[in-house]
């Protein structure tokens, strides 16, 4: 099983930022990020845009990783 989770930063649109997020979903979004050829910063800036403003960055994330993954299936 997963461990806790972890503080992770990031910079969206020119601002630091953390997220807290288990190894296994911070190194599937590092992937998904590798695969489409674009810095996790940039993934990130993208999510953030599309949240609901009453999501967490960090739950926005974890759906992400989850429907991107479903959505290879």
């Amino acid at each position: 099983m997963s461990g806790p989770p972890i503080k992770r930063s990031l910079t969206l649109q020119g601002h630091r930022t953390s997220v807290s997020l288990e190894d296994e979903f911070w190194n599937a979004f590092r992937e998904i990020a590798q695969s489409k050829s674009i810095p996790i910063n940039v993934l990130a800036s993208e999510i953030d845009a599309a949240r609901n403003p009453d999501t967490g960055l960090a739950s926005a994330i974890r759906v992400f990783v989850l429907n991107w993954y479903w959505s290879k299936n």
